[in-house]
């Protein structure tokens, strides 16, 4: 007969450990970025934001006008 530890299945992983450590080993796999291309990239993404909104605030004020416009015709 067979021994009843033999036949046992090893106990499965826990699924959060199992995705921490998988985690970890993409984590390590990434090619980050030096200090100086993170802050090159951080003032684009600042100047970007800040004329788009810019824009955003123009045209805004330019519909603004119109709408006033057309209520006031009435």
């Amino acid at each position: 007969m067979m021994s009843h530890s033999a036949s046992a299945k090893p106990k499965s992983e826990n699924a959060l450990i199992r995705y921490f450590r998988d985690t970890r080993a993409e984590v390590a796999k990434v090619t980050w970025p030096t200090r100086e291309t993170g802050l090159r990239l951080t003032g684009i993404v600042l100047a970007v934001t800040v004329v788009s909104g810019i824009f955003l605030w123009i045209v805004d004020s330019l519909f603004n006008v119109v709408v006033a416009a057309l209520i006031g015709a009435m």
